[in-house]
């Protein structure tokens, strides 16, 4: 079954996500537990595929991460 890929912007309020900030299928409502690829795009981005196992619908999430200074 092929899968309809969409782009998705998130914002997320902790630097790690958690079990409640994980992401549900837009079309479903099924709750997705990993992604099933990620990439590094840029200096501190990260881009997520997740793809849905119950309908096979596939969104993509961006994600900054913030530097740490170290003293």
């Amino acid at each position: 079954m092929p899968a309809v890929a969409e782009f998705l912007s998130t914002v997320a309020s902790n630097p790690a996500p958690r079990g409640c900030d994980l992401p549900t299928c837009p079309v479903c409502a099924d709750s997705m537990v990993a992604a099933e690829a990620s990439a590094y795009l840029s200096d501190n981005v990260i881009s997520y595929l997740w793809t849905c196992d119950t309908c096979g619908y596939g969104f993509v999430t961006r994600h900054t991460l913030k530097r740490f200074a170290c003293n």
